[in-house]
């Protein structure tokens, strides 16, 4: 489904402090927080509902996604088959204390995951508020992921 939806998978991120960008333990694959981060540029950063509007935030969640791909993709070296399904998502939406959006926002990560397998991309989740992010970034997510 990635290539029928033209959806371009990056190259894996390198971690911008000391940890590593996944771990796979008993095919389960651990994914670290993911930043909207494209070519090493951050492209949203800030607090959304202020900084950046909902639908940025959305989109901002949309990149941390494909950076999951991308973790996936690098962990799997590039077979999907080894690729069973999603067990859970964990957001973090930069906002401030009155902002009560961070499920929407963090739904732009789960409906691409839907969008892309279906039944497989299909999660548990919790999409939470934080007063700040690393490196200020608007969003970050982290995934679990069962493998073959």
């Amino acid at each position: 489904n990635i290539k029928d939806l033209g959806i371009n998978i990056p190259e894996l991120s390198v971690p911008v402090a000391n940890y590593v960008p996944y771990k796979i333990i008993d095919k389960i694959l651990y994914v670290s927080g993911q930043a909207p981060v494209i070519d090493g540029k951050i492209i949203y950063k800030g607090k959304v509902g202020i900084d950046i509007s909902i639908e940025e935030g959305i989109e901002a969640a949309k990149i941390c996604c494909l950076n999951i791909l991308a973790a996936i993709k690098h962990a799997t070296n590039s077979d999907w088959e080894k690729f069973e399904e999603f067990i859970k998502l964990g957001g973090f939406v930069n906002s401030d204390t009155g902002f009560a959006d961070q499920p929407k926002i963090i739904n732009g990560a789960s409906d691409l995951l839907v969008k892309i397998f279906g039944d497989k991309g299909k999660h548990a989740r919790f999409a939470v508020g934080s007063s700040s992010l690393p490196l200020n970034i608007a969003v970050e997510i982290e995934a679990t992921i069962k493998l073959q």
